[in-house]
Formats: C-alpha cells, sequence, structure tokens
C-alpha cells in the first residue's frame, strides 16, 4: 500500500515513495538517476520514514563509501588473506598496517586531483579558517616574538632570534610569500 509519492526536479532525486512492506514495516524508497547515465537509476530503501529524500541520499553516500573502503582493504590490500595469525594482537596489528596503507593511498589519491573533502568536518574547518585570517595571525605573532625580543636580555633575544629564523627558513615557500621576511634576519 502507498501512502505518499513525491515528485522531485533537482539533485537527480526522480521520486520518493513512502510505503509499508508485506510485514508491516514502513520504508520509504528513494529513486535517484544515474549521473552520466540519464536512462538508468538506483532505487535506495531506507526504514526511517522520518528522513526526506536528501537525507536518505547522502547517508546512503557516506555507507557506500564505508562499503568501498571494505572492499578495497579486502580485495586489493589483502584484508584477510596477507596473514594467517591467529593471536588477537597479530590480527590488530596486521588490521591496523593495512588501515595505513590505505590512508596512505588514499592521501596520495587526493593530492593527484580527487575533489572530494571530508565532508562536513571539511565544511567545519572551512568556515572556522575563513573566520581567522592566517596572513594578520602569523604577521600578529611575528610582531608579538619582536616585541619579546626588544624587551629581553641579548642572550635570549638572541635564542629568539635562531629560533624564529629557523622556523621562518622550515615553511613552505607559499606561506614566506605572505609574511615579512626582514621580521626574522638577525
Amino acid at each position: 500500500m502507498v501512502a505518499s509519492v513525491k515528485t522531485f526536479k533537482r539533485n537527480g532525486i526522480l521520486r520518493s515513495i513512502t510505503t509499508t512492506l508485506s510485514n508491516d514495516i514502513p520504508v520509504t524508497i528513494v529513486f535517484v538517476q544515474h549521473r552520466t547515465k540519464k536512462r538508468e537509476w538506483l532505487a535506495i530503501l531506507s526504514t526511517d520514514v522520518t528522513l526526506e529524500a536528501e537525507e536518505i541520499i547522502r547517508l546512503y553516500g557516506i555507507r557506500w563509501d564505508i562499503e568501498t573502503f571494505f572492499k578495497c582493504t579486502k580485495s586489493l590490500l589483502q584484508l584477510g588473506k596477507e596473514f594467517q595469525g591467529r593471536s588477537f594482537d597479530m590480527l590488530i596489528s596486521h588490521t591496523t598496517i593495512v588501515f595505513a596503507r590505505y590512508i596512505i593511498l588514499s592521501w596520495q589519491h587526493r593530492q593527484h586531483g580527487d575533489a572530494r573533502t571530508l565532508g562536513g568536518l571539511f565544511l567545519a574547518m572551512c568556515d572556522e579558517l575563513a573566520e581567522l585570517d592566517w596572513v594578520v595571525a602569523l604577521t600578529q605573532l611575528l610582531e608579538i616574538l619582536n616585541g619579546v625580543v626588544e624587551k629581553a636580555n641579548k642572550r635570549v633575544a638572541k635564542f629568539i632570534k635562531c629560533q624564529l629564523s629557523q622556523w621562518m627558513a622550515a615553511l613552505p615557500n607559499y606561506i614566506k610569500a605572505y609574511l615579512p621576511i626582514s621580521i626574522c634576519e638577525s
């Protein structure tokens, strides 16, 4: 028995149907159009009928990333096949090594053009960083350290200048371009 049908014209959502299965479990089924093959679609079923169609799709995307992770670790990175230990500590160690491999491979993939980010964590960090202009913050920090150098005795001032020079030398060039390098000269 179909309780409600919603038709959408955005985000590739074709329809959303809320119904009850034969065992009296209420479900929502969201039909989503394939991104590149417009004639193909995917049906996503959710037992939480309070969720909107967009939220069901978002949660499915997260779950799909987890499924991809496990498939990759089991088939490509040999989780469960590469090592045949029976000790709990050995299993934990092996799983940790396989997951570390996955993290490194994912990081390399993202460094070479993957536009995906860390989802909500990324957006939260972007909002937080937008409030703080890091160039202004670093400049203010350098000004504070220069004030300390002017008021400190010669030995402490020399130590601070030396440490600051080493720190500035280790900074990436894209950060150095924004900072007044003359502040760190001895």
